[in-house]
């Protein structure tokens, strides 16, 4: 397959799909080598990025087309015309937490930050950016949380294993949102985030009962 033509099909995949894609499906289904694809990918990326409106993500094995963060604030304008409440400080430094410490339970992160995580673990978990993993296996069995494929795509890193220092991610996940009129105790990060009025556990965790055990 030429060089030229294969770059064509990838972009109309992504197009067509709309979500992540596995570069090991393409390899296989169109029989294809890995080396192949992945200068296809390479290739796509430096044409989807800088200034241009679509920019391609490559996150866990995965590749997808989305918006170029730096016109966030005028795509929300068309898309999210009512913009809801922000994401707070707290769920920002939760999140970047979970990334380094994952499985961590609720517990362990509380002991980090110091203070009651229900509000931003609730959050993070209603958007997907944590899900859980597992339990610990101690006393109580406390659910353990981890970060998700969402969490790779929205702050545009590959791999758990390429993360930058504690400190970097914070920046990334600001910047995101670079910009925006946010309160100095607030940070935004998508419009759509909305903290709950009380702090409160999903009801969909309390009955969870046959997670996987993990030390």
């Amino acid at each position: 397959m030429e060089i030229e033509q294969l770059d064509e099909i990838i972009e109309a995949l992504l197009l067509v799909s709309g979500d992540g894609i596995s570069t090991s499906e393409i390899v296989e289904l169109l029989e294809l080598q890995q080396s192949e694809v992945k200068q296809s990918v390479a290739r796509l990326k430096k044409k989807y990025g800088g200034k241009c409106g679509i920019h391609l993500l490559n996150y866990n094995g995965k590749i997808q087309f989305g918006s170029n963060p730096d016109y966030a604030d005028a795509i929300s304008s068309v898309l999210n015309p009512i913009k809801e409440k922000e994401l707070s400080n707290a769920a920002l430094e939760t999140v970047a937490i979970v990334a380094y410490k994952q499985p961590v339970t609720r517990l362990e992160i509380e002991q980090i930050r110091g203070v009651n995580c229900d509000y931003a673990v609730q959050v993070l978990l209603k958007h997907n950016l944590i899900e859980v993993v597992g339990r610990k296996d101690v006393v109580g069995k406390p659910l353990l949380f981890g970060t998700t494929d969402v969490f790779l795509k929205r702050f545009q890193i590959e791999s758990i294993e390429q993360l930058p220092d504690y400190e970097q991610l914070l920046a990334s996940i600001k910047v995101l949102e670079e910009g925006n009129a946010a309160k100095p105790e607030e940070v935004s990060l998508y419009n759509e985030f909305e903290l709950p009025e009380e702090e409160e556990t999903p009801d969909f965790l309390e009955e969870e009962t046959d997670l996987q055990k993990i030390g």
